[in-house]
């Protein structure tokens, strides 16, 4: 589905697909169509999840899920008041690499998580109208890859921070072109994150507990490998290869849900999605951060 036919036909022609469809309401429409991918700019998540969610159509809808805690509620009611599948985009909790990591901490492997460091910056060109740099497209860099670490703190610390601390450099188009984070939770837990979309960082995360660490390397949000070391033992590095581009995981498990009749996914589960929603508009306000969908 496209704005238009040309560019659904060239869209169509690039990846071999036969139904093209030149706008969305007709993409939602199609009774051929059992799930959709919703892939537009941040601010048209809300929209386009709706429209499809009433069409009967399950959605997988990309990260950030929505532009605010607000959108993402209308989302999630959406959904649940139909009975329709629902689930964000979060492709790395899929990942084989990430997979391992899950089970490492599901097996208390390094004892009690105590830290978290993680970040994902790079350096982009500024462009005004861009997406990067565009208020009004959601611009800058916590909800582009801001969100992978927040999204890893949520995964290692199964909750929500009850302290948030940090700074952002807030460009001239009026979007954080870089910021940092520091996450406090009740059991005295911290993260510490960092993200940018003018500046290259490491795109390393290590989760350190209270009998060892493990270490996913770069970019950690597309793993390849993990380093466990525990405590008085030699370090254990995993490499698990992606296939495909690294997406297809996380299809493949919307195609489980649907098969099993699910309404969500129990890896990336809907209050957890709003709960990091929430997260990220407590960073934003720290920041004094607003968008025009605010």
């Amino acid at each position: 589905g496209s704005r238009t036919q040309g560019t659904a036909d060239v869209f169509g022609d690039r990846f071999d697909i036969a139904r093209r469809h030149a706008s969305y309401d007709a993409l939602a429409g199609d009774p051929a169509v059992d799930a959709i991918y919703v892939a537009t700019p941040h601010p048209y998540h809300m929209e386009n999840s709706i429209l499809c969610l009433e069409a009967g159509k399950a959605v997988l809808c990309e990260k950030p899920f929505a532009m605010n805690i607000g959108e993402a509620k209308k989302i999630v009611h959406c959904a649940r008041e139909r009975g329709v599948f629902l689930m964000e985009a979060m492709w790395t909790r899929f990942l084989p690499a990430l997979v391992q990591v899950r089970q490492w901490l599901s097996d208390g492997t390094i004892g009690e998580v105590r830290m978290l460091a993680a970040d994902f910056g790079f350096r982009a060109n500024v462009n005004p109208d861009g997406r990067l740099f565009n208020p009004s497209l959601g611009g800058g860099g916590l909800l582009d890859v801001g969100i992978y670490p927040v999204s890893l703190a949520s995964l290692v610390f199964a909750e929500q921070p009850s302290r948030i601390s940090g700074l952002a450099d807030i460009g001239d188009t009026g979007v954080d072109e870089q910021g940092a984070m520091v996450l406090g939770y009740d059991s005295g837990q911290i993260a510490v994150l960092y993200c940018a979309v003018r500046t290259d960082t490491p795109m390393e995360a290590t989760i350190m507990g209270t009998d060892g660490s493990i270490r996913i390397e770069s970019p950690f949000w597309k793993a390849t490998s993990a380093t466990l070391s525990v405590n008085g033992k030699d370090p254990v590095r995993t490499e698990l290869r992606i296939e495909g581009n690294g997406y297809n995981y996380e299809a493949a498990e919307v195609g489980r849900c649907l098969r099993a009749g699910l309404p969500e996914n129990d890896t990336m589960p809907l209050e957890e999605t709003l709960g990091i929603m929430r997260t990220l508009d407590s960073i934003r306000a720290h920041w004094d951060l607003r968008y025009p969908a605010d």
